[in-house]
């Protein structure tokens, strides 16, 4: 890749090697990263979270009410499932 580039992972958390990122952030490689997500979650590495050129957010997408009634729907659709075919 081209060097300066920026990353934004808020997908997974080991989709990125975070020990490769720190070191191409300090090599100048990656410009920048922005991240929701991690390895160790919910707690990211010290070298993850005191990086100067890392943005960190909370990983909220399935915080919103509309996504918490879809998954209480789906577990009450899943467990009535079961229970008939008891």
């Amino acid at each position: 890749m081209k060097d300066g580039v920026a990353i934004v992972n808020c997908s997974r958390g080991g989709v990125i090697d975070e020990s490769a990122l720190i070191e191409a952030l300090d090599s100048g490689k990656v410009k920048f990263a922005g991240l929701d997500v991690f390895i160790n979650e919910p707690t990211p590495s010290k070298e993850i979270l005191n990086h100067s050129k890392i943005s960190l957010t909370p990983h909220t997408g399935a915080s919103t009410l509309e996504a918490q009634d879809r998954i209480g729907l789906s577990l009450a659709e899943q467990i009535s499932s079961i229970l008939q075919m008891l």
